[in-house]
């Protein structure tokens, strides 16, 4: 089999996770309101939700072989999983934050798309091609759901996650957690960059 093929399979494992994962949430939730609205309007309170949209939209299009093309893209995604995964293990363990979430979506969209999509990473993706750049547009999609989950927790009274519910810590307290997730994924990206470009290196002086 060739690693493009490889690759393309790998993905489809991936979007299948994500999506399935989404669906079973997404059934879950409109059970308990029978509206279509409603339980998008509920799920999409979480970052959960969202990161595995982009990651199953992401994979379904590299499974298909449509793209995207840009290892910019891959490696974004990969990160904002990782947060996912990262800040639910250390932040939120053993806590089921979607509303009616069971144990099945809760592994398939916190604990196997963190681990599958760095794995295509590692095994698939072409390395050399991050840019120093490049961190600073990944942060653009976390720093945006920041804003959006605290206008959304003010208005509703609800926050989605508890390290940012501003009237139980305050605006500092929230401020300090945002920042000290903010600087690890931060450095986790650049992190990811340096070693992309490590191992480009090292690809492009085995082909000498």
């Amino acid at each position: 089999m060739k690693v493009r093929m490889a690759g393309r399979i790998f993905a489809a494992l991936i979007a299948a996770a994500a999506w399935t994962g989404l669906a079973l949430q997404f059934v879950d939730t409109y059970s308990n309101n029978s509206s279509v609205w409603l339980t998008l309007w509920v799920i999409f309170a979480y970052f959960t939700i969202s990161t595995n949209v982009l990651v199953a939209v992401v994979f379904t299009w590299v499974a298909i072989d449509r793209g995207p093309r840009s290892g910019s893209i891959i490696a974004g995604t990969m990160l904002s999983i990782l947060l996912v995964g990262i800040v639910y293990a250390l932040l939120l363990p053993g806590a089921l934050e979607l509303s009616g979430g069971s144990a099945l979506v809760d592994a398939l969209l916190h604990k196997l798309t963190p681990v599958l999509v760095p794995l295509y990473w590692i095994f698939f993706a072409r390395k050399g091609g991050l840019k120093w750049r490049d961190p600073w547009a990944w942060a653009i999609y976390p720093v945006g759901y920041l804003f959006y989950a605290i206008v959304r927790g003010r208005v509703t009274g609800k926050y989605a996650y508890p390290f940012l519910d501003v009237a139980r810590l305050g605006w500092g307290r929230m401020a300090l957690n945002a920042c000290v997730i903010a600087l690890a994924f931060m450095a986790a990206a650049y992190g990811i960059v340096g070693l992309d470009r490590a191992l480009g290196a090292r690809g492009k002086k085995g082909t000498d």
